[in-house]
């Protein structure tokens, strides 16, 4: 966490191992980067895209690569931090079939200690 900035990644592989012989395989990728800006008065912006990979899929139409960002806010409620963030991605990278962007909307209950 360098001065202002927030930054960071999340990445992950599922396999299925288990369970009946005629259940399809699953060989999933999740990677999520995450950068925030810290501007004043609890805002910041940011972007945190989930790209995804399905290995089971043929080439050229595994990965969701997902580019954009946007802004949130850190908020009281009295003494509840509560975190609204709001983003837009266009789908960069996509499968056949699938979505040409996408929206998150966020709204995080902090607790802190």
């Amino acid at each position: 966490m360098p001065g202002k900035w927030v930054i960071g990644a999340l990445a992950q592989n599922m396999w299925s191992f288990a369970g009946p012989s005629d259940a399809p395989s699953v060989n999933q990728f999740v990677f999520q980067y995450f950068i925030n800006y810290n501007l004043a008065n609890g805002w910041y912006l940011t972007s945190t895209p989930i790209m995804t990979a399905d290995w089971e899929k043929f080439s050229g139409n595994q990965w969701t690569v997902p580019m954009g960002g946007g802004i949130g806010k850190l908020h009281r409620f009295g003494k509840l931090p509560v975190d609204f963030k709001v983003q837009a991605f266009t789908n960069v990278g996509k499968p056949a079939g699938g979505p040409d962007w996408s929206m998150q909307f966020a709204m995080k209950f902090l607790f802190p200690k």
